[in-house]
């Protein structure tokens, strides 16, 4: 198992398995924490398998929840956001199929830390992702969340 982390703002991402059939990611999010604006994948179809907490996720126009145990698929071509639902850390295990996208993650900790919205695009674009970064602050005030980033 990997020890390499890095962090999305409130988002942490430790690198736990990176292949070519897939990935596997652990991300945490503290408290009522955003974990992405919306946005759409082109190529992954994404998985969180919930470990501790309560995820909850946008999936087009449905909106669920997940406890320990319980499995969120994000299909690609959906556009989806997710956060913490509850008062407790969430941590959950991300299986991103076909691997390659958890060095998105890699290439934009850096970028993203350093205000770069430029850089941004330029890596969601490499990624054949869409991003709306316009959604942060509706999504804060529909969900009750924080985010540690200007929305």
């Amino acid at each position: 198992m990997s020890s390499e982390t890095v962090h999305l703002f409130d988002l942490g991402c430790r690198f736990v398995h990176d292949g070519d059939a897939f990935s596997l990611v652990e991300h945490t999010l503290p408290p009522r924490g955003l974990g992405a604006p919306v946005h759409t994948h082109a190529n992954e179809d994404e998985f969180s398998f919930v470990l501790e907490g309560r995820l909850g996720a946008q999936l087009g126009d449905e909106v669920v929840e997940a406890g320990p145990g319980e499995l969120v698929r994000k299909p690609r071509g959906q556009a989806h956001t997710f956060w913490n639902a509850g008062d407790e850390p969430l941590r959950f295990l991300e299986i991103i199929s076909p691997g390659g996208f958890e060095n998105y993650f890699r290439e934009l900790a850096p970028v993203l830390a350093a205000g770069d919205h430029a850089g941004v695009q330029e890596i969601a674009d490499r990624y054949e992702l869409e991003i709306d970064l316009a959604t942060i602050p509706a999504l804060v005030e529909r969900y009750g969340l924080a985010v540690s980033v200007p929305a």
